[in-house]
């Protein structure tokens, strides 16, 4: 392996290889790519000039790897910052307070349980309740509740409220 044109052909189709991996994160508009399918067409073609075996090993791993490394790329695109600033998607940040808002809303409902408060309607067995001011659309838990009984609050999730009756 000290042949200077296989170092050459193995470095130049590595250095293609790595290249179609970054034209993926980099717009360039094609210009990484073009520089990409240059480099390995020369690898290909100092591949060809040591011997023939060498030759066809460098022409499929170009063939096999290159669109294989491209597509895995366009695969991961969308998790990246990048990617989700070329598609349109949420930022890091608008992510971030998505999450935090999210996640207030589960402290807020879940600050409900054992909360009293009024049916709004009869519940048979879903209906409205009154709590601190708030409605909220509520589960009868046990039995049917009739309107205006007091109830209080047994579970709260970010989807359903289950209330049962004060005794």
């Amino acid at each position: 392996m000290s042949d200077p044109l296989l170092l050459w052909g193995i470095a130049l189709i590595g250095a293609a290889l790595m290249l179609i991996a970054i034209e993926v994160f980099v717009p360039s508009g094609g210009l990484i790519a073009v520089v990409s399918g240059l480099a390995a067409i020369a690898g290909v073609v100092c591949m060809w000039r040591v011997s023939t075996i060498w030759g066809l090993a460098g022409s499929l791993t170009v063939v096999v790897l290159g669109p294989a490394i491209f597509f895995y790329m366009l695969n991961i695109l969308p998790s990246t910052p990048a990617g989700r600033m070329l598609m349109g998607g949420a930022s890091d940040e608008d992510l971030a307070q998505s999450e935090l808002a999210i996640r207030r809303a589960r402290d807020e409902r879940a600050s409900l349980v054992g909360a009293e408060g009024v049916a709004l309607t009869a519940m048979r067995p879903i209906g409205k309740v009154e709590i601190d001011g708030n409605r909220y659309e509520a589960l009868a838990e046990t039995s049917a509740i009739d309107q205006g009984a007091r109830v209080r609050v047994t579970s709260a999730t970010m989807h359903e409220l289950k209330v049962r009756p004060v005794a």
